[in-house]
């Protein structure tokens, strides 16, 4: 890339999280103290997401450098899957009083019920410029101003697919949801199936009537529905109406209830990966993912992505984004050494080598550069060129609905749900708030 345009994608990402925040670094501090020879053993236990691809290998290097330069602390760093560490990990070890020191913290609901229950550590006052040096994407990680978690990547939602089989096909990158229907068509008669979901990880299904919401609810509905559980627009319902008709033409695999999404070659990723499938939608890591289930572990050369096209006609807006990222914080009892470690991983170097490594795209502006990736790259300059960007719905919502919403959405791809159940169900389980 060159340097206009590099300075261009910074100044952009920049921009696009002021938007992201209407809606919705620093080198370490304290562990830079010299302690002394007979300094106290520190052990901080850290936990994260990074199973597959490049980033196991940057958060290896990552726990190795700030032991070094921190004699006394060691750094125990695990990685598991998201699901798992997402739904049972973190909230059983919170509850059980005896969460790891560093682990990843999800925006919107999850974070207002840990941070009311006393979860997690204030930092604000312990990593401010570390705070300030990724701007407004870090507000989503804030509740009443104050900060719990500072986001390490952000980007959106898009479609992962492969150029070669979309050139066989005579298939152009689709601009309308129209088009994308006829993609599929296209790649379907041209022998390829079109489009890849790990509907048995329920998310991943769930992300295709978040899109046909985003698309056909304007943002004053989207934002009453996250700040006021405000279901009432007939959009919610016309979203599943949309998928239901878009499930009729049959896009995805052959037992696509069962695919998980990210584990092993016959994931949803993993069909992308080796050319058994066009396309997926997916997040912005999802490069990495791909690139970690080929047999030389490298992101595949036909890899390209596009935006979610918008619904001619709709409410939506058709150049909105859905998207989030992922964070870290530190519980409430974790030693100081914590937030000196968050403050590493997010300082510019570090960042950079993120960047570089193809594992996502960096929250820090300065970092974007070290981009590597043609595929990060073209995802950034679609988060640059968002309208707004939602934040994922069933984080924005919280686990209880969301959950509830998720199970719906499931129901309606296996074929025993409907449109309205799915509405009902988030308008229930709101009511038990």
């Amino acid at each position: 890339m060159n340097t206009r345009s590099t300075k261009r994608l910074v100044a952009g990402v920049a921009a696009a999280g002021l938007a992201i925040g209407a809606l919705a670094g620093c080198a370490a501090g304290g562990g830079e103290e010299e302690n002394g020879g007979d300094a106290e053993e520190v052990t901080i236990t850290w936990w994260h997401n990074a199973t597959s691809g490049p980033l196991p290998a940057v958060w290896e290097e990552v726990a190795a450098e700030f032991e070094a330069a921190n004699p006394g602390v060691t750094v125990e760093q695990t990685g598991y899957q998201n699901e798992e560490l997402q739904r049972t990990l973190i909230p059983n070890a919170l509850a059980a009083g005896d969460p790891p020191d560093l682990f990843q913290v999800w925006p919107g609901g999850e974070l207002r019920d840990q941070v009311s229950n006393d979860y997690l550590m204030q930092l604000d006052d312990v990593i401010p410029d570390t705070i300030a040096s990724v701007g407004a994407t870090v507000n989503p990680w804030q509740v009443g101003g104050e900060t719990y978690a500072v986001p390490f990547t952000f980007g959106i939602e898009g479609f992962w697919y492969n150029t070669e089989h979309f050139a066989e096909a005579g298939v152009d990158v689709p601009e309308t949801f129209d088009d994308l229907v006829d993609a599929a068509g296209a790649l379907r008669e041209a022998g390829f199936t079109p489009i890849a979901v790990g509907a048995g990880d329920g998310w991943p299904a769930a992300h295709w009537w978040y899109q046909f919401a985003l698309k056909s609810c304007s943002p004053d509905a989207l934002a009453a529905a996250e700040t006021d559980f405000d279901f009432s627009d007939e959009c919610f319902v016309e979203a599943g109406e949309q998928l239901q008709d878009f499930l009729g033409i049959e896009p995805f695999q052959e037992g696509f209830l069962g695919t998980p999404a990210q584990q092993g070659a016959g994931s949803s990723a993993g069909l992308v990966a080796n050319g058994q499938a066009s396309m997926e939608l997916m997040g912005h890591w999802n490069a990495g993912v791909i690139g970690g289930l080929t047999p030389d572990e490298q992101v595949p050369a036909f890899l390209g992505w596009f935006p979610v096209p918008g619904i001619d006609g709709a409410a939506g807006d058709p150049t909105a984004a859905l998207g989030g990222g992922d964070g870290f914080g530190c519980s409430a009892e974790a030693p100081p050494e914590c937030a000196d470690l968050l403050a590493f991983i997010l300082s510019e170097d570090i960042q950079s080598r993120f960047a570089a490594s193809g594992s996502g795209i960096p929250t820090v502006p300065a970092a974007v550069g070290s981009l590597e990736d043609p595929n990060l790259v073209m995802v950034a300059e679609g988060l640059a060129e968002s309208s707004f960007v939602q934040l994922w719905l069933d984080t924005a919502f919280g686990t209880t609905v969301g959950n509830a919403m998720n199970e719906g959405i499931v129901n309606l791809f296996a074929g025993t749900g409907s449109p309205e159940d799915i509405v009902t169900r988030m308008q229930d389980a709101a009511a038990t708030l």
